[in-house]
């Protein structure tokens, strides 16, 4: 053992080393970085690498579906805080066989993770032993990676820096300047921003963290930095499906937002774009989507997509003209009491109406009622106000009020 050791720890080469264990374990073995992208596998016996093995080595890294559970599991937390080698029980549900894991650190950082599938047998205290001292050894050359790849991304992010401030004015100039830096600008990209409801360090801390994992795990490449309390990812591609972009940076959204307790923090997504000069837009785009998620709540958002929006980006802006001129709706207002005082529901009614286009079948079955009931309660808005729904623009204009005076906290 203790010669195996001594070899092990004159390699400096990820797949070798990951070869040596295996063979000598005679399990397989997979090596990832700290945001669980692949870097080295190996098995003593082919066939025995698990369907969630063989995810990770077709991706080149965790998918979002066994992220999800090892953090809900608390495993992702475990790495974090165990020093030694532990195991991890099978999880069927994304085909996981039994194996044990063992962060790779260096200089109190985490730089990576040795996981060793536990076929024919559990491993000896001898055997995670020396797991846990090659994961110093793995540590120790994975920190020489990361300072490479922190040097690439600092020269990444001022590139982006220099772009969001206008300093180019050809794209030729974009593209000479990264081929000097060795980096290639994607045909196409999409810009989502992620920020935090309010100035917490902590929870920004959180943000950063897992917007890092997630978009380390979605299909398409994805580079992330930072804008004070803003947490920007750029997902590009040279060659994919048309909706596969925008796709993305909703299942990267969804699945970042679900971690987090409600209002804890904002997301928006920029329109899909092939020039790289309007990186400064689709960032605008993005935190316009913020601003309006901020305004009239993340319930009532349609979307998360900056083109989805619709009269919802201007609902902010209409309601500061409206204070300015002292404007009320007096309709709604007088819907509101009504609903206070018998516990009704006629402000509710009334959006989902206006939503359908004034259709009594689609807003019934919305609002799960027989279109008798509908049609009583509609009766109840036309005599209690002004509003008679036979007119296009007024019934938008109705609808506008509607929102703002739900932004402003004064309905349901």
């Amino acid at each position: 053992m203790e010669g195996l050791l001594e070899k092990v720890l004159t390699l400096t080469n990820i797949d070798e080393i990951t070869e040596v264990i295996s063979a000598y374990l005679k399990k397989p073995v997979v090596i990832e970085d700290d945001q669980f992208s692949l870097l080295a596998y190996s098995s003593f016996y082919i066939e025995q690498f698990d369907e969630a093995n063989k995810q990770t080595i077709f991706s080149k890294r965790w998918t979002i579906s066994i992220l999800e559970m090892f953090m809900d599991r608390g495993i992702v937390d475990q790495l974090k805080s165990d020093p030694k080698p532990f195991r991890v029980e099978q999880i069927k549900e994304i085909g996981l066989n039994q194996r044990v894991v063992v962060s790779a650190k260096y200089k109190d950082h985490i730089l990576g993770y040795i996981w060793i599938q536990e076929t024919d047998g559990t491993l000896t205290d001898i055997e995670l032993d020396f797991i846990h001292e090659v994961s110093h050894h793995v540590g120790k050359i994975l920190y020489q990676k990361k300072q490479l790849k922190l040097k690439k991304d600092q020269e990444k992010n001022s590139l982006y820096k220099k772009i969001m401030e206008d300093e180019f004015h050809t794209e030729a100039q974009v593209k000479w300047e990264a081929a000097n830096i060795n980096m290639s600008i994607p045909a196409s990209y999409i810009i989502n921003v992620f920020t935090v409801g309010q100035s917490s360090e902590e929870i920004f801390g959180e943000l950063l963290e897992k917007v890092g994992l997630f978009s380390n795990a979605i299909k398409l490449p994805a580079h992330l930095f930072i804008d004070q309390l803003k947490v920007v990812v750029m997902i590009g591609s040279n060659l994919s499906p048309p909706g596969e972009l925008v796709e993305s940076a909703n299942e990267l959204t969804s699945t970042v937002l679900s971690q987090f307790s409600k209002n804890q923090l904002y997301s928006g997504i920029s329109n899909e774009r092939s020039s790289i000069l309007q990186l400064k837009k689709s960032y605008m785009e993005a935190m316009e989507v913020i601003k309006a998620a901020k305004f009239i709540g993340l319930d009532t958002l349609p979307s998360f997509e900056y083109k989805k929006l619709g009269l919802f980006r201007y609902l902010e802006t209409i309601s500061q003209y409206q204070a300015k001129m002292n404007y009320v709706n007096e309709d709604l207002l007088k819907l509101k009491q009504k609903d206070k005082e018998d516990q009704s529901s006629l402000l509710h009614t009334l959006e989902v109406y206006l939503l359908q286009n004034c259709r009594l079948k689609p807003t019934a079955e919305k609002l799960f009622i027989h279109t008798n009931t509908l049609k009583y309660r509609l009766n109840q808005i036309t005599e209690l106000t002004s509003i008679t729904f036979d007119d296009f623009q007024t019934n938008c204009q109705t609808y506008i009020d509607l929102q703002i005076l739900k932004a402003d906290g004064n309905a349901d």
